[in-house]
């Protein structure tokens, strides 16, 4: 007997995938995130795209990950020096935070699968590799990210799986402002 995959079993095209990123500029809503150690972190993340991601963390955790004016800074919440800062655009976040997102016009997708539920896109800056790499996970009808795993260069994983995003609301500049949290912190 043979069976037959029904006709929509396959991969969410990458320009499905580039129009959902390019139609919000702003998105909230709570994550997992199983760190590289095996431990577990709860939280919110906060979205103004072009280049502006917040991941506030639960108690206990007192870390912050913000990324705003091309840097990444990642706050110890144990730790009474400031952050510790890397360009963003040395980060795969770097490839869904851009203005326009175009997974289908540029060399950075090295993975592209489909199986029964999801499809999943593994992105890298194509001329940066040593970068690392993010590896994307929707589901499908609507489109929408449910998780993603980044990989770093040294090769430790990351994976952030989301609650459901809130899309268009209006989030604040400095939530995103790097200068004027490393400045709260001190006082």
């Amino acid at each position: 007997m043979l069976l037959v995959a029904p006709a929509h079993a396959q991969a969410i095209p990458l320009s499905e995938i580039s129009r959902y990123f390019n139609s919000f500029s702003t998105a909230k809503g709570d994550f997992t995130q199983i760190n590289p150690d095996e431990s577990i972190s709860t939280g919110r993340v906060f979205i103004r795209r072009p280049g502006r991601v917040r991941f506030e963390y639960d108690p206990p955790e007192r870390s912050l990950v913000m990324a705003g004016g091309g840097q990444v800074a990642i706050f110890d919440g144990r730790s009474n020096q400031g952050p510790n800062q890397y360009p963003l655009r040395q980060t795969p976040l770097n490839l869904i935070l851009e203005r326009n997102v175009d997974f289908s016009n540029r060399d950075m997708v090295v993975g592209h699968t489909h199986d029964d539920d999801t499809t999943t896109v593994v992105a890298q800056d194509p001329e940066n590799p040593q970068y690392g790499s993010i590896r994307l996970v929707f589901s499908e009808n609507p489109t929408e990210l449910r998780q993603w795993v980044v990989r770093d260069d040294t090769g430790a994983e990351t994976t952030v799986i989301l609650g459901d995003l809130q899309f268009g609301e209006t989030l604040s500049a400095r939530l995103f402002d790097i200068t004027a949290e490393t400045n709260s912190r001190r006082r």
